[in-house]
């Protein structure tokens, strides 16, 4: 072990020795795709060719989100209202989505790690059957009852006579969605990050040109308003899963799925679902926490709330390196464990972390400069910037240690240990963040910033003890 270590340290210090121009190599064979073995050479070049096309695919994601608003805003309130009112229903399909990812690509990610590719070929069967099933749900209250999830939720006349199309469209057709993100998990999971990469920029670039154009009427199309949105994002998804499945069958650089592949395997379906659970209700518990924590922001006024919608935006996507970097670490904690080499992802997780401390700080600055104006190119409401640039502001102190915890977390979940994290969300968020923000905020008075003080004090706390647990090397022993 000693020698191996020895083996890796050289190789980690040549790759800093080496010219620069050896950067934008590794920089096109990380969008290109590599066939290297992540278990094999060196760490820094393992995380710089996972995480830089997991960053690109995390920013095409954010961009369509913000184009696909900004066209159906053009339809009116009532509109954007359908939208969000049917992404409330959509939020337990993506939790239950990214749950099964979670699982997915730790398991595909530790039979590539032991050299068991045909294993991992049926993982991939095995989870897209899953993803197709737990998709049926959704589809069938989609189809059948778009109207009465609308009046539910409390959606007006315009909602339900008019934009109930849009929710039959994408609750119906929600198993593009699961899909995917189950079989990109699987990409990332086997090492090919830059072909899920480029899957979504296929499926979110046709559904950017496709929204103006069936939302408006451009040209030969019909004008089908609110439903056209809906119908651009089945069809862009829809040949993104097509794509995803020929690379699959036809094999990607680090998996391929073959006909004797094909089969029911019970003790690998159960395997999965076992592990997704953890996934799943760690998404839960973070969405449903940020529900709470709105709910008393709304106390406070509509301007409180568009100011934290704003700076939630803003985060999310200046965050995307982070997330795209945390991704890399868990699948090659999966892989390094797969291959018996536990020293070697443990030192993974370090780097990436050292890496993801040192992005945040930079983001953190640039937040506390600058926080007036980036929230300023959203609104010109001056009492709306006051609010999202005070989130800012506060959330950035908590940074250095936010992009600890984001690795480590995913290092939990490349192990397959998925129930620790949802143990630490249950905790922090329901138990200390909710009850926290509402102290601070009505008991001492400080209103929306006493939310955001308890925040950054549980988020932070969150942080250092999940690194703690991270530092007691339990999740090297996990099996899946």
């Amino acid at each position: 072990m000693k020698e191996e270590t020895k083996y890796e340290n050289k190789i980690d210090a040549l790759e800093r020795a080496a010219p620069n121009h050896s950067i934008w190599q590794q920089l096109k064979d990380a969008i290109r795709g590599s066939e290297a073995d992540y278990t094999k050479i060196g760490i820094g070049k393992a995380i710089f060719l996972l995480a830089v096309p997991m960053i690109l695919e995390l920013i095409m994601e954010s961009t369509f989100a913000v184009v696909d608003i900004y066209f159906v805003g053009t339809l009116g309130p009532s509109a954007v209202a359908t939208v969000g009112l049917t992404e409330t229903y959509l939020f337990l399909l993506y939790s239950i989505a990214m749950g099964l990812s979670v699982a997915v690509t730790a398991i595909v990610a530790r039979r590539i790690g032991e050299k068991e590719k045909s294993k991992a070929g049926l993982s991939a069967v095995q989870a897209i059957l899953i993803a197709l099933i737990a998709s049926l749900p959704f589809s069938i209250g989609g189809i059948f009852f778009a109207k009465d999830l609308l009046a539910l939720m409390g959606g007006d006349e315009w909602v339900i006579t008019n934009g109930y199309k849009y929710t039959q469209w994408m609750l119906g057709g929600n198993a593009v969605i699961m899909l995917l993100f189950v079989i990109n998990a699987i990409f990332r999971g086997a090492g090919d990050a830059a072909i899920a990469m480029r899957v979504l920029w296929i499926a979110n670039g046709i559904n950017i040109i496709l929204d103006p154009v069936l939302i408006l009427g451009i040209g030969p199309f019909p004008e089908l308003g609110i439903e056209g949105a809906a119908i651009a994002t089945n069809i862009g998804r829809g040949i993104g899963v097509l794509v995803q499945l020929w690379v699959l069958f036809h094999g990607g650089k680090h998996i391929k799925v073959l006909r004797e592949h094909l089969v029911y395997n019970w003790e690998v379906v159960k395997n999965i679902i076992k592990t997704s659970l953890g996934g799943i209700g760690q998404m839960i518990i973070a969405m449903t926490s940020w529900i709470f924590i709105m709910r008393i922001l709304a106390e406070y006024g509509s301007e409180v709330i568009a100011g934290a919608t704003i700076a939630i935006r803003i985060m999310m996507f200046t965050m995307m390196p982070a997330w795209g970097m945390s991704n890399a670490a868990a699948t090659l904690v999966g892989q390094n464990l797969g291959a018996k080499q536990p020293d070697r992802a443990e030192k993974s997780v370090w780097l990436t972390g050292f890496w993801n401390m040192g992005f945040l700080i930079c983001v953190a600055v640039v937040y506390f400069i600058f926080s007036d104006t980036l929230v300023g190119i959203f609104t010109d409401d001056a009492k709306v910037i006051e609010v999202g640039s005070s989130w800012l502001v506060i959330v950035s102190y908590a940074y250095f240690v936010y992009g600890w915890w984001m690795v480590a977390v995913q290092a939990f979940n490349g192990a397959g240990d998925t129930i620790t994290p949802t143990k630490i969300n249950l905790v922090f968020f329901w138990l200390i963040q909710i009850p926290l923000s509402y102290f601070m905020a009505e008991v001492l008075g400080l209103e929306y910033t006493g939310v955001f003080w308890a925040i950054f004090i549980s988020e932070t706390t969150v942080g250092l003890f999940t690194l703690w647990l991270f530092k007691k090397g339990k999740w090297k022993e996990v099996k899946v």
